[in-house]
């Protein structure tokens, strides 16, 4: 699929560009609050080596990196993927109004990515670059508010090393791959990857 494109992506917003967003920030909302339970049911089998348990953050990362892939808008993984959290909170988050905050910073981490790129590139590449940057945020968050305590070899840094793998492969091939699986469908048409669609 081709990702790349000469031009700036435009500042404007339209209707179905937001309607999008909000639409996928409140399903995923109701995902992030259920993963939290899946998070806390793995720490006890994790106990072994508790910095494994970053392996599973890049679900939380998808936002950050696939609104920007569909809309291709500035801030749209912003938007999403702050958007996403606060259902989360609203749904009685088990971190309460702090991932509201976090999933600011995480959507800031992987707009980042397609900032680089002056929202010209929307490869495989930068989608990893998305989620890895999102999950430095993430990461970054964790270790300062919950384990600040932690040794930093022993829990900080393979934290931080897993979370961006998550992220990277999660997020940012996950957030792929659910636009390939999405553009047979014709949903994607009325945004520029669908239309790409045509010239596969």
């Amino acid at each position: 699929m081709p990702a790349d494109s000469n031009a700036l992506a435009p500042a404007r917003w339209r209707t179905v560009d937001i309607l999008t967003c909000a639409v996928l920030a409140v399903a995923f909302g109701v995902v992030f609050w259920a993963w939290g339970f899946v998070w806390t049911g793995l720490e006890p089998v994790l106990a072994f080596y508790p910095p494994l348990k970053s392996i599973i953050n890049g679900v939380w990362l998808i936002p950050a990196v696939l609104a920007p892939l569909i809309v291709r808008r500035a801030g749209a993984g912003l938007f999403t993927e702050g958007l996403a959290a606060t259902v989360s909170a609203l749904l009685g988050a088990y971190w309460g109004a702090a991932v509201i905050l976090q999933g600011l910073l995480q959507g800031l981490g992987g707009e980042l990515a397609f900032a680089s790129t002056r929202y010209r590139r929307y490869n495989t590449a930068v989608a990893l670059l998305g989620g890895a940057l999102s999950a430095v945020a993430l990461a970054t968050f964790d270790i300062r508010n919950y384990y600040a305590a932690t040794g930093l070899w022993e829990f900080q840094i393979p934290y931080f090393v897993l979370a961006m793998l998550s992220g990277a492969l999660v997020a940012g091939l996950g957030s792929q791959a659910l636009v390939k699986a999405m553009l047979p469908t014709g949903v994607l048409d009325r945004f520029p990857a669908g239309r790409e669609r045509a010239r596969i």
